[in-house]
């Protein structure tokens, strides 16, 4: 397979199309593999031009610069697959595979554990690297491991390897992928079995209803901008300072539910970066409660160093 296909290996596209927030400037180079052979020709192919590339699943808690990102950008959401064990419980999945239809298709099996995943923008991959959460769930709750390259490796590269869950080390919002060259291309999740299928698609839907009512899904966001203070919530926090419907260009502080920022339609990377900042300040000035963001930034001066393959 020759990475020189146009169909799989295409110069400068607009990113805005790849995030929940439909904004981000130019990919050099992006790829979207469809399968793990495709991602491993992809990542020789950085690693002999000695090229620095990044990792990105659905585009949710993503925020793409307005320059856009240089070297070659590989996005998962094609990476799709699962499998589904009814009488075990045992799921597995790519890494591209959305985390809501996995979701509905455990709630189908009888399997209970994913429910409160329904209304998640993102895919497998980033659940697992997030550890994302709603509802009182958690990825962590229910993954029983998952399989990684180490993008680092001088020996090996590209050599899978399966990591447990007491490996990953889960916080809130968080586990060491996070910081590590690892990249996860499936996960496994124990879910628990015999339920019924009915009752299971009942209360995910019921689920999904409730975030479509309580947050503004009518306009491009990124999901909650802010990890929840604890014992505070960050959108109370936000909401008590008066900072819902402000806005800063096209992007504002949603009066829906003040910890959303959200793209009015023509917002840019800019215009949603300098919003996070004043509502941090704001928060920090009123309250003294530093509001830490969930998103992850690409191609900004403070990025880290991107991976290079």
């Amino acid at each position: 397979m020759a990475c020189e296909d146009p169909a799989l290996l295409r110069p400068q596209v607009p990113l805005a199309g790849y995030t929940t927030w439909k904004v981000g400037g130019p990919a050099e180079w992006l790829a979207e593999p469809t399968d793990l052979e495709q991602l491993s020709s992809l990542m020789a192919w950085a690693q002999q031009r000695q090229m620095p590339w990044r990792v990105m699943g659905a585009g949710s808690n993503l925020l793409i610069s307005d320059a856009g990102l240089p070297g070659l950008t590989l996005c998962l959401r094609k990476l799709q697959g699962m499998s589904v064990d009814a009488t075990t419980g045992v799921v597995e999945a790519l890494a591209g595979e959305p985390i809501p239809t996995l979701a509905r298709q455990a709630a189908r099996a009888g399997l209970h554990g994913l429910e409160w995943a329904v209304g998640i923008p993102g895919t497998v991959g980033g659940a697992a690297v997030m550890n994302a959460g709603a509802q009182g769930g958690c990825t962590a709750d229910c993954l029983m491991s998952v399989k990684v390259i180490d993008t680092k490796a001088k020996d090996d590269a590209g050599t899978m390897r399966t990591l447990n869950n007491d490996a990953l080390a889960f916080a809130y919002r968080h586990s060491v992928l996070q910081d590590s060259a690892l990249m996860v291309v499936s996960a496994r999740f124990q879910l628990e079995p015999g339920h019924d299928p009915k009752e299971l698609s009942r209360i995910t839907s019921s689920n999904l209803n409730h975030r479509t009512t309580t947050q503004p899904y009518q306009w491009p966001s990124c999901g909650s901008v802010f990890r929840n203070p604890e014992p505070h919530k960050a959108g109370q926090l936000i909401e008590a300072l008066g900072l819902k419907g402000r806005r800063i260009g096209g992007a504002e502080v949603s009066t829906v539910h003040a910890n959303f920022i959200v793209n009015t339609g023509n917002a840019t990377a800019n215009d949603i970066l300098a919003l996070i900042e004043l509502v941090q300040q704001e928060v920090q000035r009123s309250h003294g409660i530093g509001l830490h963001p969930e998103v992850k930034r690409l191609g900004f001066p403070s990025e880290p160093l991107a991976l290079t393959a």
